[in-house]
């Protein structure tokens, strides 16, 4: 690390974080995390296959389906270069242009994640609620426009406070605290006034990421309501079962923030290590579960699968 700790003096260059006082183990550490990369490379692109080529899965669940799977796989590309850079010591300095870069795509893509989980959660309201009406309210063209609305929402959304981290003066050692560079690790060493990016992102925050989850809670009220209407407790288990993939995948999105947010804002006294291991799972587990999930969970593609991967009971 002597190399690595010279280049702090240089304003242009960032050093990146592993894991504190495990430096040793890194090679250790290098394997699985490689391994979590290549299922999240490998299975984002086989769950985009399996829906470009099965004819069955052309409708409007699937195609949210196909974008989750493009953000995941585009949240594992924007990461793994640093990440990996850094557990095979090969790297541990990324420039400021860089730095700036990856932040955008990190919390860009977290916005069109939850935005894509909002569009799920309006889908399976609209199948359970409005059964008859399903494809009079959600066609193809009202598809494609919640796609690009969910993917301008995230890519315009973030830009004031990424442009105004490229302007900003960093004089306090750029020593950053991830394998990957976050919007609030850069206002910690910036020496600029970041007020107007504090407050505009934590209004960001609250219009985006909590309006959605706020959004998708009121949407399974509803959803509840209609299936308790359900006279049959076999259909009402059926309607229900439609859902469980879709609840996994809120889950394993939200918990990771709220669970990073409350370390950031409250941990301090906790170990750096605590801190660094939270943001990575921020990064990873939904990428990762996500699959394993609609893998599992959506019959149509379990049951796709298992014609290309017969396994034997």
């Amino acid at each position: 690390m002597s190399a690595a700790s010279a280049s702090i003096v240089n304003s242009s260059v960032f050093i990146l974080t592993g894991l504190p006082g495990l430096e040793q183990y890194y090679p250790w550490f290098a394997v699985p995390f490689s391994c979590i990369y290549a299922v999240v490379f490998l299975g984002n692109c086989l769950v985009l296959h399996v829906i470009r080529t099965e004819p069955s899965l052309h409708q409007p669940m699937f195609y949210f389906l196909a974008m989750l799977a493009v953000t995941d796989l585009c949240m594992g590309l924007s990461t793994v270069h640093t990440v990996l850079g850094v557990l095979w010591r090969l790297s541990w300095e990324v420039s400021l242009d860089a730095c700036i870069a990856q932040t955008y795509f990190i919390h860009g893509l977290s916005c069109m994640e939850s935005g894509v989980l909002l569009a799920m959660a309006f889908d399976r309201f609209t199948a359970i609620c409005n059964p008859l009406r399903y494809a009079c309210i959600l066609p193809n063209s009202r598809v494609t426009r919640l796609m690009v609305s969910i993917l301008m929402r995230s890519a315009l959304s973030i830009l004031p406070v990424i442009i105004r981290l490229r302007f900003f003066h960093y004089c306090r050692p750029h020593l950053l605290s991830h394998a990957f560079c976050l919007h609030q690790d850069l206002l910690r060493l910036a020496c600029s006034d970041v007020r107007f990016n504090s407050v505009y992102a934590l209004a960001l925050v609250i219009c985006t990421l909590l309006l959605d989850a706020v959004l998708i809670l009121v949407s399974y009220v509803f959803i509840l309501h209609a299936v308790l209407a359900i006279a049959s407790p076999t259909e009402r288990l059926k309607s229900l079962q439609t859902c469980v993939a879709h609840l996994g995948a809120v889950l394993v999105f939200y918990v990771p923030i709220i669970g990073l947010t409350m370390v950031h804002r409250f941990g301090q006294h906790l170990s750096p290590l605590v801190h660094v291991l939270m943001g990575h799972v921020y990064i990873l587990f939904p990428p990762l579960m996500n699959r394993v999930i609609y893998s599992v969970k959506t019959q149509q593609i379990r049951s796709r699968m298992e014609k290309w991967f017969p396994l034997k009971r």
